[in-house]
């Protein structure tokens, strides 16, 4: 009888896995300063990186939006996001065998039936923009396919779902910049957003959004996740929410183990996020008497199983974040994992068709109904030269 993994690797050869968000290009910075050389992803890097092409193969990965995320604290956000996609396009030229250029969902299509990996950019948090609609044309123009609205902070247009409320989640120039985005056909991202965010960018939207990377609040109480009366509004949006890997968003005891870790922390006067030596001490000896929490293939199904229950399997997919976290699942602990998530997903119960959504349909539909609406926008309405001033100064 064939095994449940061994159907699982045979759907992916078929319908291959779109992931909607992976960090390596960040992972490259902060290791190498973008020496593509000496982490070569046409071999192993396991010792390094959650991600090379080998185990993308392994993981059944036929699309993948990498992310060019900078931190929101950088002094020079617009250069920094510049230079990761400047990291993409050189990982697209070393790899041309393996890797292609994806802009729109019909590339994704072209890459899938020559056996390539369809490489596509998100801009992981507005900071990217520096408040600008014209910076934000120039990031889709040089690729860039998604804006997450926000990542951990707030920006002035838009709350995060991990600061303090700003503006009640959109601004003026923050549906502005929706608006924006739907013209040009670059989705909007609700993941990182707080609540509110993702209730006004429903509201202001024309397209489909996505949350490239969240998972279900229900059955996981973090802010970083998607409640479920946002989750009801997506088959009415059309849009998809790509369940994420990362333990302390999917278990709820990793939840509280993380918030019990950063008390200590503070408690010893140290950033909740140091990572100094002494730091790090700290933290490991509260690891030892505090053994961390471990999530699982079937964790990240229980979101799964709920999401669809919520959303419908038109509306979900999958965006593990893998390079963008420490910790990651037992079973799915890089991008060769996939399987193990498919294989579980079989043994619920789910069917081949329901999967093939999963997995790589309802990504390419919601990027092919964006470029839909874009091209009807830009029949009827000029780029907008709205700024933030204009929009959301007390006298606008």
């Amino acid at each position: 009888m064939t095994s449940s993994l061994d159907r699982a690797r045979e759907l992916l050869r078929e319908f291959p896995v779109v992931d909607g968000h992976n960090d390596l290009p960040w992972a490259l910075r902060e290791q190498v300063r973008y020496d593509l050389g000496s982490r070569d992803i046409a071999a192993d890097q396991s010792a390094h990186l959650h991600t090379d092409i080998p185990r993308l193969r392994a993981g059944g990965v036929g699309a993948q939006f990498w992310s060019v995320y900078v931190r929101a604290d950088l002094p020079d956000a617009v250069p920094s996001t510049l230079e990761q996609i400047d990291c993409v396009r050189q990982l697209l030229a070393r790899h041309p065998q393996e890797l292609a250029p994806a802009l729109t969902a019909a590339d994704m299509e072209a890459a899938r039936a020559q056996g390539r990996i369809a490489s596509l950019m998100g801009a992981e948090g507005g900071h990217s923009i520096a408040n600008s609609l014209g910076t934000l044309r120039g990031l889709y123009d040089l690729g860039v396919r998604y804006l997450t609205l926000t990542h951990n902070y707030n920006v002035a247009w838009a709350d995060s779902a991990t600061d303090e409320p700003g503006v009640g989640g959109l601004s003026a120039f923050g549906r502005e910049v929706v608006r924006e985005m739907n013209r040009l056909g670059m989705l909007v991202d609700l993941s990182h957003v707080a609540a509110t965010t993702m209730r006004d960018a429903l509201d202001a939207t024309s397209a489909p959004v996505i949350f490239s990377h969240s998972s279900a609040r229900a059955v996981c109480d973090h802010p970083r996740n998607i409640p479920d009366d946002v989750l009801e509004r997506l088959p009415a949006n059309g849009g998809v929410a790509m369940v994420t890997f990362v333990p302390k968003f999917v278990l709820q005891a990793a939840v509280d183990w993380t918030a019990a870790a950063d008390e200590n922390m503070r408690a010893r006067g140290f950033h909740h996020l140091d990572t100094t030596a002494e730091g790090m001490r700290v933290h490991r000896a509260f690891e030892e008497t505090h053994p961390r929490p471990v999530a699982t293939v079937s964790t990240v199904a229980d979101h799964l199983d709920h999401m669809r229950e919520a959303a419908g399997v038109d509306h979900i997919g999958i965006g593990g974040d893998y390079d963008g976290t420490a910790f990651t699942p037992d079973g799915l602990n890089d991008v060769s994992g996939y399987p193990n998530l498919i294989a579980e997903l079989l043994d619920r119960g789910w069917s081949k068709p329901d999967l093939a959504k999963l997995t790589w349909q309802n990504a390419v539909r919601v990027l092919s109904a964006a470029e839909d609406v874009a091209r009807d926008l830009q029949s009827k309405r000029s780029p907008s030269n709205a700024t933030l001033e204009s929009l959301d100064s007390p006298d606008a």
